[in-house]
């Protein structure tokens, strides 16, 4: 049989065994491995299986991605996302669906030290969301804005997205990181106009709060403000400017925010092995994730898939763009049954070589891109991890309700997306002028 042939009923059992519910990392390993059996022989499947698995636990290149989740944990049980979301509070909080508002740039800012879309929505939510209730707020604007908010950080540096796409493709990590700051202001911007067309629209849905002088403003920046600058400028003002390695630069910013946040008494031993081992379980996890794509990609490579997929999109008489947008519709579809980092490993043997090695457009720009579309599968029904913590957050809130508040969202994720595609430079300005 064709190995094209055998690529395609692979990729159908891999999605149907998901459906079964399967892990997304075992199905991928299962089925690059009895893939790799069939094509060329099960002792061939299992020398793959052995090395590559031994190679992606023993990598130091992936050694970068328990540093920063690490620094994301300390920054979620010492509290400094309350500080943030007080501080965006003091000077929005007096406009209308304010609370809301204050939630992205409260994620924005959190999302500076931690690369943790879930983290994000916990700490952001358990704070925002009883306030916003205090304010009788509408349930779906309340947990959808802070849903969907948490998907600021997965632009924002640092983010385990642009690190695992980084190494998958052997890209910039410090380009990539400076490639998603431009782009993740901006759809901070686009939220907010979001929040405040809905509340325009329907002001019932969220009522003004009370002015806050200047004075409290200024007091609000002695909370985690300081901290967030500290570690940003030590550990990725030292990556850009060529101080550490990425892996260097994650161990300075966790090391440099237990200090600070010992200093200052947010954290105890408790919360520390907390922060510890809820690192070394989501570590764990990505490291699984990538051992599995890298069979599975093995698998497909075999194929010839990606070789002959480039090919005949490079026979095409029709313009690269549409070609792009196809693929980005592919993802977004994906992205409403698989997880955001499986989903990147998965495709990126795939469609990589296509944009970038075919097409020739810049590999930086469309690792932003992917991203940004792959995370709004975190909002989306029906796998929407947000949501799901969103929902154990509030736990008196109905899912369909939160699943009602994303969709403007969603919408503006898609904005986001055409205005990037327009205007590319957002995503290139920055890493063309640092590093």
């Amino acid at each position: 049989m064709d190995p094209a042939i055998i690529g395609i009923i692979g990729l159908i059992l891999f999605l149907i065994v998901i459906f079964a519910g399967v892990p997304i990392s075992y199905a991928m390993l299962i089925g690059g491995f009895w893939g790799v059996c069939y094509l060329r022989s099960p002792i061939a499947a299992f020398d793959i299986v052995s090395k590559d698995i031994l190679s992606t636990f023993s990598s130091f290149s992936l050694t970068v991605i328990p540093m920063f989740v690490f620094m994301g944990f300390i920054a979620f049980y010492s509290g400094i996302g309350g500080d943030l979301f007080n501080l965006s509070h003091k000077f929005v909080g007096h406009y209308r669906g304010g609370l809301a508002l204050a939630s992205q740039a409260a994620c924005a800012l959190f999302g500076a030290i931690c690369g943790s879309l879930a983290a994000s929505v916990a700490t952001i939510g358990s704070i925002a969301h009883p306030e916003m209730k205090k304010y009788n707020y509408d349930s779906s604007l309340s947990t959808g804005s802070i849903a969907a908010g948490a998907a600021i950080g997965s632009l924002i540096p640092p983010s385990v997205l642009f690190i695992i796409y980084g190494i998958a493709t052997e890209q910039s990590i410090g380009r990539l990181f400076l490639a998603g700051i431009l782009p993740g202001i901006l759809l901070m911007l686009l939220y907010m106009c979001t929040i405040i067309i809905i509340t325009a629209r329907n002001p019932s849905l969220a009522p003004a709060g009370p002015k806050t002088k200047w004075k409290e403003r200024f007091a609000a920046f002695r909370g985690g403000l300081i901290e967030v600058f500290i570690v940003f400028f030590l550990s990725l003002g030292g990556l850009f400017l060529g101080w550490f390695t990425p892996t260097e630069a994650g161990a300075v910013g966790a090391i440099s925010l237990l200090i600070l946040t010992t200093f200052e008494k947010r954290m105890n031993w408790d919360k520390l092995k907390n922060s510890l081992f809820d690192t070394t379980k989501l570590s764990a996890m990505i490291f699984l994730l990538v051992a599995g794509a890298t069979i599975y990609g093995r698998f497909f490579a075999m194929t010839r898939i990606p070789f002959e997929l480039g090919a005949w999109v490079s026979a095409l008489e029709i313009p690269p763009f549409l070609v792009v947008g196809t693929i980005i519709v592919i993802y977004l579809l994906l992205g409403f049954v698989i997880d955001a980092l499986a989903l990147i490993l998965l495709t990126i043997p795939i469609f990589y070589p296509v944009v970038v090695t075919s097409l020739g457009y810049d590999p930086i720009w469309f690792g932003v891109i992917i991203l940004l579309v792959v995370s709004m599968g975190s909002v989306t029904p029906p796998i929407g991890l947000n949501v799901y913590i969103m929902k154990g957050v509030a736990p008196e809130v109905p899912l369909e309700t939160i699943f009602k508040g994303v969709w403007p969202f969603v919408l503006a994720d898609l904005t986001c997306v055409i205005i990037l595609i327009a205007f590319p430079k957002i995503i290139t300005i920055l890493p063309d002028m640092l590093l």
